[in-house]
């Protein structure tokens, strides 16, 4: 099991490749990770925020992600969540942005 600065430097390590191939600009992780709480079957909840749509490449980058960390992720934009206010203030509490 994978601790978080384990996590944030696996993404730190490839956040500008990912950045010139997907347009993210802001990578975040919150969740039983950035809280510290994760189990062996937690997986890492990662939030983005995008240029501009990327359409299927999402699922590009989502299965990406799950092979450069090698454990299962949720993977969310900001725009997504933010349409829904208790959720983007429940993330924000405990957002750790890499």
């Amino acid at each position: 099991m994978k601790t978080l600065t384990e996590i944030k430097s696996i993404l730190a390590q490839c956040k500008e490749e990912i950045r010139k191939k997907y347009g993210v600009v802001i990578l975040g992780i919150f969740g039983s990770y950035a809280r510290d709480e994760q189990t062996p079957i937690s997986d890492v909840d990662i939030l983005v925020e995008l240029e501009k749509p990327i359409g299927f490449k999402f699922f590009e980058l989502w299965d990406e992600l799950e092979k450069l960390l090698d454990v299962k992720i949720d993977l969310l934009t900001i725009k997504a969540v933010k349409q829904k206010p208790l959720l983007w203030n429940s993330i924000k509490e405990d957002l750790v942005y890499v």
